[in-house]
């Protein structure tokens, strides 16, 4: 009986690591349809009677702003070009910052990379589970794909607003231009409020996503990055 058990139990992790392999490799050439989080918000939608919003349209990254994926980087993940899915100096600092303020809200240290892992293939949750499933597909995609292709699809599923996802829909509902034609202040508004897209809005920007957006400008400025869409 343990035997069995221990033999299916084999299998089922040699299926999940095959699987989970294509699934990466595959999702290098071809554009993500969906995302867990964009069916749950749905169900969250239908649950709470409301009406049914989903718009995504996939660009390639030569189809966005020059603007973007700096603003991004600047906002959220500065050591993106060199680190491997994973911040070592920012995690070191976060948990620094978590254990002398202990009732305070925790401070993250999620790049880039574990964004789009968590985004393509993860449930929103802050299990352990979960996280080292996050870790995982984190590894896989650093692997299997490169930075330019990592960015084109955060740029592409991440939440932007309610029931609004990538930079196309939300350039054309809070810019009502396409992704294309993103100033650097555009894209610098909407780096500002990804944090809480569904709380803040690019096209209303408090007084804090002013302030923010302006940071995120200057850190594009007197940083070295390189532009994503040449």
């Amino acid at each position: 009986m343990i035997k069995r058990i221990k033999n299916i139990l084999i299998k089922i992790f040699l299926w999940f690591v095959g699987l989970s392999v294509l699934s990466v490799i595959l999702f290098r050439f071809v554009p993500v349809p969906v995302t867990p989080l964009m069916i749950i918000r749905c169900g969250e939608q239908i649950f709470e009677g409301k009406e049914l919003r989903l718009k995504k349209d996939w660009v390639s990254l030569n189809e966005m702003s020059a603007a973007l994926p700096l603003a991004v980087i600047a906002a959220e993940d500065q050591n993106f070009e060199e680190h491997f899915g994973f911040d070592m100096e920012a995690i070191a600092k976060a948990r620094k910052y978590n254990e002398k303020h202990p009732g305070k809200r925790l401070k993250g240290a999620s790049t880039i990379s574990q964004q789009t892992a968590k985004n393509v293939f993860l449930w929103p949750s802050r299990s352990w589970v979960r996280k080292g499933f996050e870790v995982y597909f984190t590894f896989l995609i650093e692997l299997f794909w490169s930075k330019e292709r990592i960015m084109e699809v955060y740029l592409n599923v991440i939440e932007m607003g309610d029931g609004i996802y990538g930079a196309e829909a939300a350039s054309q509902k809070f810019f009502k231009k396409k992704a294309s034609k993103l100033s650097m202040h555009e894209s610098a508004l909407i780096a500002a409020v990804l944090p809480n897209p569904r709380k803040w809005s690019p096209a209303r920007p408090s007084l804090y996503i002013q302030k923010k957006s302006l940071r995120i400008v200057k850190n594009i400025g007197r940083m070295n990055f390189k532009s994503f869409n040449d």
